[in-house]
Order: C-alpha cells, then structure tokens, then sequence
C-alpha cells in the first residue's frame, strides 16, 4: 500500500520540480532555473525537453559552449526533436560557425520540411551567408506553417532590419509582440530599429521594456546604456553600463561603451582601466588599440599613443584612413610641442 502511495506523490513531486524551473525560466531567472533542473533524477534529466530548457537557458545567459553541450544531448537522447533547434541554430549564428549551423539545418529538413522550426534553421543558415531575401523566405514559411511563433517574425523582423528596411523590420516585432507580449526580443529589435534612426527617446522606452520582461540580460542593458549616452543622459548611461558588466563581467561591448562614456566624461583614467581590462578578452581588436591611442593622447603619453595607434593600423586594415589620420595629428601636435619648447 506504501508502494502505491509513493507513486502519485513522487509525481506530484516531480510536476512542482518542473513546473516551478519552467516559471524560473519564463521569468528569465535562468541561473536558478537551471539549478532547479540539475535537481531532476537522471532518469527525468535526459529528455528531450528538460534539455532543451537548459539550452534555452544557457543561451540567454550566453553560455553559448554550455547551450550547445545541452542542445547536442538533445539530439542524442530524442533525435526527432526540432522543438528548440531555432535557438541552437541562433547560438550556432552567433559564434559564426557555418559548417555546423548548415548541417544541422540539413538534419532538419531532412527530419521535417514542414516544421517552422526546421524552416528557421535554414533561415539562420542563410541568413549567416548575408542572403537575406532567401533567410526572410524561409522565415516566412515558418510563419505560414505557424502564424503564431513569435520568434519567426523576430528573426524575420532582424533580417529586414539587416537591409535597412525599417517599415517592414517594425511590422515584424510588432507582430511577435501580438502574439506574445512578453517577446522580449522583439521589443529589443524595436529599440535597435529607432536606435539606428537616432530616435534615442523611442530606443531607451522599447529597451526599457525589453528590460522589464528581462532584467538578467546583459546586452540588454548595453543597449540601454548606449542608448541613454547618444541621448546626453550620461550619469544614466554610465550606471547602465555598470549594470550590464555586474551582470555579465565578460560583455566585451558594455566595457568598451562604459570606457567611451569615461571618455566624454573625461575620467581618462577611468576609462584607461577599462580598456586595459577588455584587452584581456578580445587582444585582437583594432577599435580596443585606436580608443587606448585617443585616450593616451588625451593623458599627454604620445609614445604610448603611438605604439596603440600603430596596433590598431596592424589590426584592423578596413580603418587604415581614419588611424593613419590620428597617427598624423599626434605627429603634428608633437612637432607643436617641441617648437613651443624651443
């Protein structure tokens, strides 16, 4: 009899156990959502399901390699799956990995040509190639097969937007956000839209609304912050930086946006700190090397600037203009100098 009354109580159990990480997740508490699914029997653990949750978990804290663990589990433990395979194709769009992103939309068609999952894998696989009017066909179809999957009109919205067609990308998230209003997503791609129109007032109410669904998103608060900076409303900006930073330390924009607000504000020391501190996550990057040179210029370190400014000229070749032209002014203002000492 004990035996039998087991049964319907670790069930309820297990329900509370999943119903309560899927509230987590919805509240985009992705940290402790997953926690509350590490807590799962193994047995529960590896479905299809369960792992696809902490995919979509992992994405949205951008623990893109951990997502992308969880989403190959998924393919291992229920290989018919596409429920999900639109955020592993995103994450593969990300890191930019086309090799992988165009086999699994192989996979995909392969399992379902109808599914609008498996359409917005080969959207993303298109759209990773830059060919947009075939990514938003694609897209496209998903919405035909299902009118209601707000993430096909966003991505959909984000192609147009990648061709600056504003009208059409608006109409897009407008239409994600119809069919389901806390779509954070969309309200990002609205906010982006405007911002790129230098309507700064309509980026800052959109991202703040993208924020409001998710307060745990560190580019979303980048956004916001590069919003609120362009709109002169520096003190704000600088917090939100600082926010998007305590919530993910590795956001290389937020701390290079964060050291430009430093800059306008004159904190060149400040801002000096920063740009070091970013040279550890991306070494490569010539804008890092040009920004360090202007900063040391600012600080009175021409030598300093000279050999940041002349990085910058080896890494990034498409600004050779612009660095050449910084490199002539510092030049000509250390000629000024020693005249004046003559």
């Amino acid at each position: 009899v004990s035996a039998h009354d087991d049964g319907p109580a670790a069930a309820v159990a297990l329900l509370r156990r999943l119903a309560g990480a899927f509230r987590l997740l919805c509240q985009f508490r992705c940290a402790e959502g997953v926690a509350e699914l590490n807590g799962l029997p193994p047995a529960h653990y590896a479905t299809g399901w369960v792992l696809s949750q902490v995919g979509r978990a992992y994405f949205e804290m951008v623990e893109y390699p951990k997502a992308l663990q969880a989403f190959a589990q998924v393919q291992a433990v229920d290989p018919h799956r596409l429920e999900g395979a639109e955020i592993h194709s995103t994450i593969l769009w990300h890191l930019k990995r086309e090799k992988a992103l165009c086999y699994l939309a192989k996979r995909c068609v392969e399992l379902d040509r109808t599914s609008p999952h498996a359409c917005c894998v080969v959207g993303n696989c298109f759209s990773l190639q830059k060919e947009h009017d075939v990514a938003i066909k694609f897209f496209s179809r998903a919405i035909q097969l299902r009118p209601d999957f707000a993430y096909a009109h966003t991505l959909c919205g984000h192609e147009h937007a990648a061709k600056d067609d504003w009208e059409k990308a608006m109409a897009s998230y407008r239409t994600a956000i119809r069919h389901d209003e806390r779509h954070y997503n969309a309200w990002y791609g609205l906010g982006n839209v405007y911002f790129r129109q230098e309507k700064f007032d309509f980026a800052e109410h959109h991202f703040r609304k993208a924020l409001a669904i998710n307060p745990c998103s560190s580019p979303l608060y980048c956004f916001l912050g590069m919003s609120l900076h362009a709109n002169n409303k520096t003190l704000d900006a600088l917090q939100m930086l600082k926010d998007a930073i305590a919530v993910d330390p590795r956001n290389p924009l937020a701390r290079y946006q964060k050291a430009h607000v430093l800059i306008a504000m004159e904190e060149y020391e400040a801002a000096l700190v920063e740009l070091k501190q970013l040279l550890e996550v991306a070494p490569k990057e010539g804008s890092v090397y040009f920004t360090l040179g202007k900063v040391y210029k600012r600080l009175g370190q021409s030598q300093q600037a000279m050999v940041h400014f002349t990085r910058a000229l080896d890494l990034s070749p498409k600004d050779t203009q612009q660095i050449k032209a910084a490199l002539l002014n510092l030049e000509k203002d250390d000629n000024v100098d020693e005249e004046e000492e003559l």
